[in-house]
């Protein structure tokens, strides 16, 4: 594509005038202070290692096979 100058320039001043009005009704602050919070809840939890993570995986593997033969032999 071929953009002018003066097509980059509206599209920058209107991005500058959105986020403007974001900051200015506190919405900028409060998506900040969600991802925070977020971050700190994150944290929190307990993630699984490798081997419980491939472990749970061939699981579900496995069941979702099974489910399928199951389907299919009583349709």
């Amino acid at each position: 594509m071929n953009y002018n100058w003066t097509t980059i320039g509206i599209w920058g001043g209107a991005i500058v005038v959105v986020f403007g009005y974001l900051w200015y009704k506190g919405h900028v602050r409060s998506m900040a202070l969600y991802c925070q919070e977020t971050w700190v809840e994150l944290k929190k939890c307990a993630w699984p290692n490798w081997t419980e993570l491939k472990g749970s995986t061939l699981l579900i593997a496995i069941t979702i096979l099974l489910l399928g033969i199951f389907i299919s032999v009583l349709d």
